[in-house]
C-alpha cells in the first residue's frame, strides 16, 4: 500500500478542477456573468419599484462620501465624471472600432459595436420604464434625466467589460482589468460625490452592463466562428491530398489567395 501524499493528491485534484473548467467553462460564466448580475439587477429593480426615493442605505452611503467633500475634489470630480460618457468612453469607443474596421478584426469590431451601443439603448429603455427621480439630497444643478440605472456607470463598466473580452487571450488582460477597474470604480463614485445617483443606481449598472457584455459574447462569437471554422474545414478536407496522390513524388499544390 503506498503512502499518502497530500503534494499528490492537490495536484490530482488540480489537474482534475482544470479539466472540468475547461469542459464547463460556458455554463459557468453564462451562471456568474449573465444570470448572477441579472439577479442582482431585477432584485434592485423591483426595490426600485416598489419604493420612492433612495434605499436605506443609499442614503447612508451618499451621507458618508459627502461627509468627505473637500475644495479640491469639487474642481477634479465634475471634470473627471465626464470621462465616463462623452471625453472618455464615447472617443475611446469609436476610436477602437476604426482600428478594429482598418485590421479587419470582423468579428471583434460586430462584438464591439453591439456590446457598447446595446448598453446605451438598455439604459435609455430602463430609465424610461422605472422613472426613478433623482436624488435631491443636496445642491447641484439639475440633471434632466432619470437616475435608474446610472448611464455613467453603464457606459464605463460595459466599455471595460467589453475591452477585457477582446483581450482575454493577450498579454495586456492584467492591464486591461487594473486599469479598468480603477476607471469604472472612480467613475462609479463621482457620480456620488456629485449627488446624482443613488449607490444602488451605480450598482445596477455595473450589473447590467456586466450581464449584457458577457452574454452578448457568449451569444454572437459563437455564431461567428463557427461558420468561418467550418468553411476552413471543409476547405482543408477539399485540399487535403488523396492516399494515392500521397504517394506521388509531385509537389503540393498552393491554395493560399
Amino acid at each position: 500500500m503506498q503512502p499518502f501524499d497530500p503534494w499528490d493528491r492537490l495536484q490530482s485534484f488540480i489537474y482534475f478542477l482544470n479539466r472540468w473548467l475547461q469542459r464547463n467553462w460556458q455554463p459557468l460564466l453564462f451562471l456568474f456573468g449573465t444570470y448572477v448580475p441579472l439577479a442582482i439587477f431585477a432584485v434592485l429593480a423591483m426595490q426600485i419599484w416598489q419604493l420612492e426615493g433612495g434605499l436605506s442605505w443609499d442614503v447612508a452611503i451618499m451621507q458618508t462620501i459627502h461627509a468627505k467633500t473637500n475644495p479640491m475634489l469639487d474642481r477634479i470630480v465634475p471634470i473627471w465624471t465626464q470621462f465616463g460618457t462623452r471625453w472618455g468612453v464615447f472617443p475611446a469607443s469609436a476610436l477602437i472600432a476604426v482600428g478594429l474596421l482598418y485590421a479587419r478584426r470582423w468579428r471583434f469590431l460586430t462584438y464591439w459595436l453591439i456590446t457598447v451601443s446595446g448598453c446605451g439603448l438598455i439604459n435609455h429603455v430602463a430609465k424610461l420604464w422605472l422613472h426613478r427621480v433623482r436624488p435631491s439630497l443636496w445642491e447641484y444643478p439639475p440633471v434632466p434625466e432619470f437616475s435608474f440605472p446610472s448611464g455613467h456607470a453603464m457606459a464605463s463598466m460595459g466599455f471595460v467589460a467589453a475591452l477585457i473580452v477582446l483581450t482575454w487571450n493577450t498579454n495586456w488582460r492584467i492591464w486591461v482589468w487594473l486599469l479598468g477597474g480603477f476607471f469604472v470604480v472612480t467613475i462609479g463614485l463621482t457620480r456620488l460625490y456629485l449627488g446624482v445617483h443613488y449607490p444602488s443606481d451605480i450598482l445596477a449598472g455595473w450589473m447590467l452592463s456586466i450581464a449584457w457584455a458577457i452574454g452578448v459574447s457568449l451569444i454572437v462569437k459563437p455564431l461567428i466562428v463557427k461558420p468561418l471554422s467550418s468553411n476552413q474545414s471543409s476547405n482543408q478536407t477539399s485540399t487535403s491530398p488523396s492516399p494515392q496522390s500521397s504517394c506521388s513524388a509531385s509537389p503540393p499544390v498552393s491554395t493560399k489567395i
